[in-house]
């Protein structure tokens, strides 16, 4: 329910004579438009009520009030929807449409305030009161320039482009009465409502022309701006036109006078780039070549891109920009120590190096190959030696990297062909020195796309490497003053000739007090300050931290330790955005209120010492571990049954041992016909958990022989080391992972193989003073220091655990 205005009609009529208008008159509102006196416009009526009011008017005398609505979007207006000024019309002609509107063309009559609505019948009926005008001449200078400036602006709209057609402009250039002119001209600006009721609400003549004359300058000047626009537009357009006519002119006028094409200025940059550059002679020669065929190629041609991409490409590589190295030894100690607590082993190296390069000006530099579970800070201790040599740093990840071309690049006859991504990140890190991370070496895939590990022993070998040979490129580039420095979890998966290549330096995991003063010096500054905190509005005591160490994470490196951190921080911060203005401290009392109940258990002791139960050592790539080992025996043939999910290679262990047992049962008073008539079980629990490995020979042997003569096991005693059949004891790895893991688990005392006892040197002296190491080269001497001397009674189905341990799955303890 709608009234739409069609079309606008601005001729005057010509003086009719004087219309009495009634006291009361049907009341039709408009939506959108404001009807002024003298004006005559066809509407289009579709509302019900609305029609009602038409069709009264039509049988009274077709006079109708005519009103404008406040907001156009109300379908059925009510008094208050409505302005209080309108204006009384008398309908001239009505014409009913199939659709059921209703058409009618209106001529305005006079102003009219409505004094108030009635809402009594099917359609509004208003009370109204004529405003009579009062009639002026144009007998002051004032109001006869204000007459002619609103004609003139009246004229200068149409100019400028407003819709607006010539009749009106003649018959508005002929009035004389500054009512009637300030009418005509508003009804024809395309006015707002809101703009348009205010010209209408003004009953003074002279005023109500004023208003008009402004509203007709904005409209000017709003005009003006937008052809400025379309001027600037269309400027463009042609300016762009023009430009491309010209330069096709030029093109062919050059090709008619053989004077050149449009890359002459272009191969002159280049070959000033490549002077620039300082390439070596050899590759300078080849850039030049390459220039030479682009010179004598038509502009047109397909392999012009290719070539122009060739030649940024060498233009680009830093062939004679080095760094100079910060060769103040002190200096980069003490940027290694600002950025990692601990590491001494790594650090000792980095200065080493310095100090060759010191007094050696051109000695290669190293390939070094950090080898540790994951968050212990490989990729970090990269950027800390970037930073302390001077020099940029640039990593590239080759996790799940299985093409070569990945690392020698597509030979260019190749579309969309593009260097390796050793020349790349070289191009990008702006220097032929920088130090080179290469991450995740160890999870290098191989298909038939090539092994990407063969492509990199040229990379890496400092007898080659000097001359790396790009597929893209085909021509030499000096890697030997680049210090690549590579990072991986496990060895293993490292191809033989890939790893002969590097130093290997491994990264274990850290102890609790290095965890605590890593936490202390890096990870909580760090996240108070990512958190938006400050050290005054969150603290954290030692012991606090200690037990974030201890019973929120089991890891070797520091993500998960830092990840709580972070969750306790996240916490505080919404504290503290929610209006809380006290500081928080954050101890043993209160951390679970932040992090919940604890999420992983400490690997404790069994709760005495028991027959056939010995304690075990383990590594996995996450760090170390124990293990206990179960064995027991039933009535049965002679078979040995092994269970908790273990390899081969365990498995071989436990054979060794039980023959050792068998071979050897005279000396420890076994009966000579107990393995016949006896079948025996030894399980490792967690059995949901691959193991493997040699080094839980001495443990099964321990377990075997305690059931076998039914001496205890020391419950404060953990062991590791391989046994052959002969009883001797072998070295194993992972020394230091696994003495931190009894440690944690609070052991006394470990025994291991005489030939690890070097190993200790990696442990800190702060565990080794706690700790008491047992060495042995025999599994004789290991059963003197495990067993408990009297005999005990045995226990059948021991219970290990004082409480379950917390284990991932996937690594699996190895030797």
């Amino acid at each position: 329910m709608s009234v739409e205005l069609v079309k606008s009609e601005s001729n005057p009529p010509e003086e009719s004579q004087e219309v009495k208008i009634p006291d009361t008159l049907p009341v039709l509102p408009l939506p959108d438009v404001v009807v002024f006196p003298y004006m005559i416009l066809p509407l289009f009526v579709n509302r019900e009520k609305a029609t009602k009011a038409v069709d009264q008017a039509l049988a009274e005398n077709r006079m109708i009030l005519l009103v404008a609505q406040k907001n156009a979007n109300v379908d059925d207006p009510k008094p208050a929807d409505l302005y209080q000024f309108g204006t009384v019309s008398i309908i001239m002609r009505m014409l009913k449409l199939p659709d059921g509107r209703v058409r009618i063309l209106v001529q305005g009559l006079s102003r009219a305030q409505v004094e108030f609505y009635e809402e009594t019948k099917p359609y509004l009926v208003g009370k109204v009161s004529p405003k009579t005008e009062p009639h002026v001449t144009p007998d002051s200078v004032e109001l006869e320039a204000l007459i002619r400036n609103v004609k003139t602006s009246l004229e200068k709209a149409v100019s400028l482009g407003k819709n607006i057609s010539q009749d009106l402009v003649a018959i508005a250039s002929n009035l004389d009465d500054p009512a009637r002119l300030a009418d005509l001209v508003a009804s024809n600006l395309d006015l707002k409502v809101d703009k348009a009721q205010q010209v209408l609400e003004l009953i003074d003549p002279v005023a109500r022309l004023r208003r008009v004359h402004e509203l007709l300058a904005k409209e000017i000047e709003v005009l003006e701006v937008q052809n400025d626009i379309n001027t600037q537009a269309r400027g463009e357009i042609d300016k762009s036109q023009r430009e491309f006519y010209l330069r096709q002119q030029m093109k062919a006028i050059q090709l008619e006078l053989g004077e050149g094409n449009e890359l002459q200025e272009e191969i002159e940059q280049y070959r000033t780039k490549i002077k620039k550059a300082k390439m070596p002679e050899e590759v300078a020669e080849e850039a030049n070549r390459q220039l030479g065929r682009l010179e004598r190629m038509h502009p047109d041609a397909a392999e012009t891109a290719t070539l122009r991409n060739y030649l940024d490409w060498m233009v680009s590589l830093p062939w004679a920009k080095s760094t100079k190295d910060n060769l103040d030894l002190k200096k980069a100690q003490r940027i290694l120590d600002e950025d990692h607590y601990g590491l001494e082993k790594i650090k000792e190296r980095i200065i080493e190096h310095l100090a060759v390069r010191k007094l050696k000006k051109d000695s290669k530099g190293p390939i070094l190959c950090f080898v540790g579970p994951p968050g212990v800070g490989k990729t970090s201790l990269g950027r800390s030696i970037a930073r302390a040599l001077g020099r940029k740093f640039v990593r590239m990840s080759l996790g799940g990297v299985h093409d070569e071309a990945e690392i020698r690049g597509h030979r260019r006859t190749y579309v969309g062909a593009m260097p390796g991504r050793i020349i790349q990140s070289i191009s990008q890190g702006g220097t032929n020195n920088p130090v080179f991370m290469m991450d995740e070496v160890d999870k290098i895939g191989a298909d038939f796309r090539g092994d990407p590990s063969s492509a990199l022993l040229e990379v890496l070998d400092p007898e080659q490497n000097f001359a790396f040979r790009d597929n893209y490129l085909g021509v030499p580039f000096d890697l030997s003053n680049v210090m690549f420095v590579t990072t991986a979890n496990m060895l293993d998966p490292i191809q033989p000739a890939f790893r002969d290549r590097m130093e290997i330096i491994s990264l274990a995991g850290y102890t609790e007090q290095e965890k605590l003063e890593i936490a202390k010096r890096h990870l909580i500054p760090k996240q108070v300050e990512e958190h938006g905190l400050t050290k005054s509005q969150i603290q954290f005591t030692d012991e606090a931290i200690r037990q974030t160490i201890n019973q929120y994470t089991q890891e070797a490196g520091l993500r998960g330790l830092e990840r709580e951190i972070a969750s306790v921080c996240r916490k505080v911060a919404r504290q503290i955005a929610t209006g809380e203005k006290k500081a928080r401290k954050i101890h043993t009392d209160n951390l679970d209120q932040y992090l919940g109940r604890p999420k992983v258990f400490q690997d404790e002791l069994l709760k005495r010492d028991q027959v056939g139960v010995a304690t075990g050592l383990a590594w996995t790539p996450v760090g170390g571990d124990i293990l206990f080992i179960e064995a027991t025996s039933m009535r049965g043939r002679g078979g040995l049954t092994l269970t908790g999910q273990l390899g081969d290679v365990m498995k071989e262990s436990a054979q060794a041992a039980l023959s050792y047992a068998r071979s050897h049962a005279g000396e420890f008073g076994i009966k000579d016909d107990y393995f016949s008539k006896h079948d025996i079980h030894v399980h490792v629990p967690e059995g949901s958990i691959p193991k493997d490995g040699p080094s839980a020979g001495v443990t099964m042997a321990t377990a075997m022989l305690s059931l076998l003569t039914g001496k205890a096991v020391h419950r404060k005693i953990a062991m590791t080391g391989e046994i052959t059949l002969r009883g001797e004891v072998l070295p194993v790895g992972g020394i230091k992972e696994k003495v931190l893991a009894a440690h944690r688990a609070k052991i006394d005392t470990v025994i291991l193989p005489a030939l690890n006892k070097r190993d200790l040197e990696d442990v800190s002296e702060d565990i080794r003073k706690d700790m008491k190491f047992v060495f042995v080269d025999d599994v004789k001497s290991v059963f003197k220091a495990a067993l408990l001397p009297e005999k005990a009674r045995i226990v059948k189905g021991p219970s290990l655990l004082k409480s379950k341990r917390s284990r991932s799955l996937g690594p699996s303890p190895a030797a």
